[in-house]
């Protein structure tokens, strides 16, 4: 399919697919929706959280986070910077089945819009797949070129960005199959936040056993879901 670059309006770029009339962010500002979603109300709110209070006791922590649509990079590249700003070791896996082109990297314009070296964010895109990369003193990234019904990983995250295209263009990727999925991959207490707040997905997360929270959207949406997976007998 067709893809074009389009600037948003906080002055990000994006990808936008004509034949779908769908961004791989949102076309209301590609940058302030990832630090709303993704940053605010899922890395701040995990580690102001009571169980990483305890655990930040130990030199060792390190926090694993899973994008479900690695796209772009922009959220890799924002967690990069906050890993950085709270001094705290990230364990970044960004899953993708269809990766963007050399050509679409240049394009984007987040390393001027962030103020931040343009060589780390193209090493983001630059290094190998299926291998570990250490790409900043506390940020670590694993990307995987597969499709999402195909990750069977189990307690290993403690933190998801759910970013897949919307319901509308790929309902597939809002089921209860694929919730299941993010549900099984989570540790105990951990945190998917996504940038939908459909009542189909909340009901998806809600019958494979999150708690769903709503909260304020970013700007164009009024509401957003974040999904804490607790054991059965909390």
């Amino acid at each position: 399919m067709k893809r074009e670059i389009i600037i948003t309006a906080d002055g990000s770029s994006t990808i936008h697919i004509p034949e779908w009339n769908e961004q791989y962010h949102s076309k209301h500002g590609a940058i302030q929706e990832a630090y709303h979603v993704f940053i605010k109300h899922g890395l701040h709110h995990l580690c102001h959280s009571e169980q990483f209070t305890e655990q930040s006791r130990s030199v060792d922590l390190e926090l694993s986070i899973l994008e479900i649509g690695f796209g772009t990079g922009l959220n890799a590249i924002i967690t990069l910077l906050e890993a950085e700003k709270l001094q705290t070791n990230i364990n970044y896996i960004g899953v993708e089945g269809y990766p963007i082109s050399s050509k679409e990297i240049t394009q984007l314009n987040y390393t001027s819009e962030l103020k931040t070296e343009i060589s780390t964010f193209h090493k983001l895109h630059e290094v190998k797949w299926e291998k570990k990369h250490k790409i900043s003193r506390y940020f670590s990234l694993t990307k995987q070129k597969k499709f999402f019904n195909e990750i069977e990983d189990e307690n290993m995250f403690d933190l998801i960005y759910f970013d897949a295209f919307g319901a509308r263009v790929q309902p597939e990727l809002w089921t209860e199959s694929i919730f299941q999925k993010m549900h099984n991959a989570l540790k105990e207490k951990g945190v998917l936040v996504t940038y939908s707040a459909k009542g189909s997905v909340r009901r998806a997360m809600q019958s494979v056993g999150f708690t769903v929270e709503k909260l304020p959207g970013p700007p164009g949406k009024r509401e957003m879901l974040r999904g804490t997976k607790h054991s059965a007998n909390i």
